[in-house]
């Protein structure tokens, strides 16, 4: 489900992603409707460097990307398979396998790729 970026989100957007430099994709010329599919799609070089981007995140926010992922309000579907690996793997390790299922359960609810 799109949904605008609030001034939290760009926060944690430029904190990923200093490098960002808007909003919006560079492709299609729309904006973000979530933090991590930028990330992964647009600023991360691979796997790893997707995973120490989100390493940065406090767990606050990890908290509260995770809430977003839950209630379907932040996208998983174009995250690359190892890169999705990567975010359960850090909230796993940071809250608790049962965290990691309402994830996952999430993702099969919501996964879809928003590309407007």
């Amino acid at each position: 489900m799109p949904r605008e970026l609030s001034e939290r989100d760009m926060e944690m957007l430029k904190k990923l992603a200093p490098e960002c430099e808007g909003f919006a994709c560079s492709g299609s010329g729309h904006q973000f409707h979530s933090i991590l599919p930028p990330v992964s799609n647009h600023f991360s070089a691979d796997e790893r460097d997707f995973a120490e981007r989100i390493g940065r995140l406090t767990d606050d926010e990890l908290r509260y990307i995770t809430d977003l992922i839950i209630r379907g309000e932040e996208s998983l579907g174009c995250l690359p398979e190892e890169d999705l690996d990567s975010l359960l793997r850090l909230i796993t390790e940071r809250f608790s396998r049962d965290e990691t299922k309402k994830v996952i359960e999430a993702f099969a609810s919501f996964g879809v790729c928003e590309r407007s």
